[in-house]
């Protein structure tokens, strides 16, 4: 099927608005830097990225009669607060896995923030000691297996949606939309920074910009991923075989190259969920210079990705650089004494 022709749930308000970073272009001196605002995306609970992709999953679960969505993520995860919020907006119910992805000492941590709203909106969630992982979980298999013997029926939503054979589409569709913007706009983004981490955000954008170039003029565009997960190598198979997956699905044509799957290292430190230092010094840069708040366990680390490849002219001056904005900002909640 071409990327039209499935069925999808409209959850946003249309179009995520792109705006020009005119402040922090000057700052940094080189590419001129605009951005693509996930987060001002939708109504539901402060929007993000995964909204954009649940737009393709909702008509598979109403298809199918489930009558709960079954997803998982870590205590401050973005995926699962939007996942309870779908819910909430069409009358089913929620169960949620929040596993211990991060070892951060905040007394808040599993009660601020994301999973203080998944709260709110009725999600019955459930607290795991498990680790980070971004594969698929025991756990969340578990909470599908108790939501069935308890007589309901459950839609199950891997971590981040990326596991899901429909989880690339919706920013396959960004791709598309992006497309129609920089018409309107008279502008081309030739440089494309992500974050990635369960992959399928990074994945979508390069089956769908692949797509496009077959049907375009041919101009080159790099979507380049910045790894925040700290476990490089599974993240970059993961975008990989989620590009490929969904390359497949809107009937590409052709085998993606391995030049167009990028997942670039350095910005993530040792551990996933864990700012460092150019974790911080992106957010406040971004913060004090645009009043774009970025947060810091994925856009603080793009950003600061973007700042690094672009003061060093790995990006030329000459580029036109899109940031995506992902979303994220609830989690700030739960790291607050970063900022004292």
């Amino acid at each position: 099927m071409r990327l039209h022709e499935f069925p999808r749930y409209p959850l946003t308000f249309g179009p995520s608005p792109i705006h020009q970073l005119d402040r922090l272009t000057k700052h940094l001196g080189g590419a001129s830097i605009w951005a693509k605002r996930e987060d001002c995306n939708s109504g539901l609970a402060f929007g993000g990225n995964k909204t954009r992709k649940l737009e393709y999953l909702v008509p598979d679960a109403l298809a199918k009669g489930a009558d709960t969505l079954v997803s998982i993520g870590g205590f401050q995860s973005n995926h699962t607060r939007q996942v309870a919020a779908v819910a909430a907006k069409l009358g089913l119910k929620c169960r949620l896995v929040q596993e211990k992805w991060v070892e951060w000492d905040d007394p808040g941590n599993d009660k601020v923030g994301n999973i203080l709203l998944s709260r709110i909106m009725g999600a019955d969630v459930r607290l795991d000691p498990a680790g980070f992982d971004i594969g698929l979980r025991s756990s969340w298999e578990d909470a599908l297996r108790e939501v069935e013997e308890a007589g309901g029926t459950p839609y199950g939503i891997p971590a981040g949606a990326s596991e899901h054979p429909l989880g690339g589409l919706g920013f396959a569709n960004w791709a598309f939309e992006l497309a129609e913007q920089e018409k309107q706009y008279g502008v081309f983004f030739d440089t494309i920074i992500v974050c990635t981490v369960t992959g399928s955000t990074h994945a979508g954008m390069i089956a769908g910009f692949a797509a496009l170039q077959e049907t375009a003029d041919g101009r080159p565009r790099r979507v380049l991923g910045i790894d925040a997960s700290a476990t490089l190598d599974k993240t970059r198979d993961q975008v990989g075989r989620i590009a490929r997956n969904t390359a497949e699905l809107i009937e590409l044509g052709r085998d993606l190259r391995d030049d167009e799957i990028t997942v670039l290292e350095g910005w993530a430190g040792d551990l996933y969920g864990i700012p460092v230092e150019s974790t911080i010094a992106a957010i406040k840069l971004s913060g004090s210079l645009e009043g774009m708040i970025i947060d810091p366990v994925y856009e603080g680390k793009s950003m600061a990705g973007l700042i690094d490849l672009v003061t060093s002219g790995e990006i030329p001056k000459d580029s036109t650089v899109l940031y995506a904005h992902l979303g994220g900002q609830p989690a700030l909640n739960a790291y607050s004494r970063i900022f004292d």
